[in-house]
């Protein structure tokens, strides 16, 4: 007789977009997650054909849980405090919030547990990060199975020289940034890549290795002088001012 396979329960639930795998031990540990009518285990094991219920206490949790949108200023990064930088969560602060920002919701300290960065920028990179305490959003944008985009402008020197790079940089440069590439012994993903201006390229990512355009640049003799990410999804940086932020609001969505 046939069995179907199983997985854990937090990886199942995972995979249905309930929850992150985090979220998932959290609500087992509490007693928030039944299958088949049963108070779930924590590490137990399930197939396709087992029900998983989720009480309202989760769905309370879930929805009270943030996603931050933060115009990241140069000097910071994006994560843990390294190196003497600060991390961008401390400018969540009632004073940085902007002053446009339509959100009912109250800022409040507890809203900074568990706040991540989903879609790192490095220390000298700037625009668009997105923090959140929604493990689903963070799957959404960076999650192996991701198919988000994320646009980038980026200006660049060719080479040694400073003149506009547009006109020395050779084409068959830019055909190697749209597809040509790897990072880490594995082929990129197409990219969209297209000069702006002629100081300027814009790039549109579905991946995001670390340091990946900067990277990518010094491989077809690009030196990367300014980099701004401006938007992930269907969500855009827009007039949001460098070092301060708003909430994501329930109408928008990656």
């Amino acid at each position: 007789m046939n069995t179907l396979p199983t997985v854990r329960l937090n990886k199942r639930m995972s995979e249905l977009g309930i929850c992150s795998r985090r979220e998932a031990d959290d609500w087992i540990e509490k007693g928030w997650v039944h299958v088949n009518g049963r108070v779930a285990l924590m590490g137990m094991q399930v197939s396709a054909a087992d029900k998983i219920e989720v009480l309202k206490e989760a769905s309370k949790a879930q929805e009270s849980r943030v996603t931050i949108l933060l115009h990241k200023p140069m000097g910071y990064v994006s994560a843990q405090a390294e190196d003497g930088h600060a991390p961008a969560v401390e400018l969540i602060q009632a004073r940085n919030r902007w002053s446009e920002d339509k959100s009912p919701v109250r800022f409040s300290p507890a809203q900074l547990r568990g706040l991540a960065p989903a879609g790192r920028l490095d220390i000298d990179s700037v625009g668009l990060l997105v923090m959140t305490q929604d493990g689903r959003i963070a799957k959404q944008l960076i999650g192996e199975d991701s198919q988000i985009e994320k646009e980038y402008l980026v200006r660049v020197h060719y080479g040694e020289t400073t003149q506009a790079a547009q006109g020395v940089t050779p084409q068959s440069a830019i055909e190697l940034l749209r597809v040509g590439l790897s990072l880490d012994g594995k082929p990129l993903k197409p990219a969209v890549v297209q000069w702006q201006n002629p100081d300027q390229l814009r790039f549109v990512l579905r991946e995001g290795k670390k340091r990946q355009i900067r990277r990518m640049c010094e491989q077809v003799g690009l030196k990367v002088v300014g980099l701004k990410r401006i938007r992930m999804g269907q969500v855009t940086l827009g007039n949001l001012p460098v070092g301060q932020w708003r909430y994501l609001s329930p109408k928008e969505h990656f």
